[in-house]
């Protein structure tokens, strides 16, 4: 069935700014009983595979992690480098853990204790070849990749699934890579966790207002003024 003749679902998205504005990262709402069907995750691979990447090489490549056993390995690593970047005793002060919030904190530790109970991990990589990272900008790498991955979290939302950007495993990426049997030119690009969510949908978040971040012809531009057609 595509995706136009499907049913409409409760809290799902109907028009594109409702999409991109309410598509979370959703770590406590993600319903852990609830199995995912696996041709929806699919689907949503399939739409991300239309995202931009450089010289259209479409050198990504996705594993979706559903067998029960080997999700509770991948999250064994996960919790143990989320507890080493973010101990339990660290100072609840309201910007704890780096800048983290409470709230926030309290969510991916949330999602580090149960994360081996969620139905579907989907980690998106990067096949580097030839090349290698270095320590300059990586934006030309990693814009191969990104960018289809936050695709596939529009999809899901789209199909009424909840996901979440993480990155904490990569603390201990290559043991992630052994369990996966992944080549030595494949580098992981985040962990995507993937459930049904419980409730009724989001909200768009709260953000910095958009004139502290909007910059017109030079760092020091001001004074957005609009105009054109």
């Amino acid at each position: 069935m595509s995706a136009s003749a499907r049913p409409s679902r409760v809290g799902v998205p109907t028009t594109p700014d409702e999409l991109l504005t309410t598509t979370r990262s959703v770590r406590l709402r993600l319903d852990l009983s609830r199995p995912v069907d696996l041709d929806r995750v699919r689907e949503c691979v399939e739409i991300a595979l239309q995202a931009p990447n450089g010289g259209n090489t479409q050198r990504w490549h996705w594993l979706v992690v559903a067998e029960d056993g080997l999700r509770q390995r991948i999250a064994e690593v996960y919790r143990r480098s989320f507890e080493a970047r973010y101990p339990p005793t660290a100072a609840a002060d309201g910007a704890s853990a780096g800048g983290v919030s409470d709230r926030m904190l309290a969510g991916g530790r949330h999602l580090a204790e149960h994360l081996h109970e969620v139905p579907v991990l989907v980690i998106p990589c990067l096949e580097l070849g030839s090349r290698r990272l270095t320590a300059a900008n990586q934006a030309g790498v990693w814009g191969s990749l990104l960018p289809a991955a936050w695709s596939y979290m529009l999809a899901a939302r789209a199909r009424g699934l909840g996901t979440a950007w993480t990155t904490v495993h990569l603390d201990a990426e290559q043991e992630v890579a052994d369990l996966l049997g992944l080549p030595d030119d494949v580098r992981q690009g985040a962990l995507i966790p993937t459930a049904h969510v419980l409730g009724d949908g989001f909200g768009p978040a709260p953000r910095r207002p958009v004139d502290s971040v909007l910059h017109l012809d030079g760092w020091g531009g001001t004074g957005w003024g609009g105009g054109g057609a």
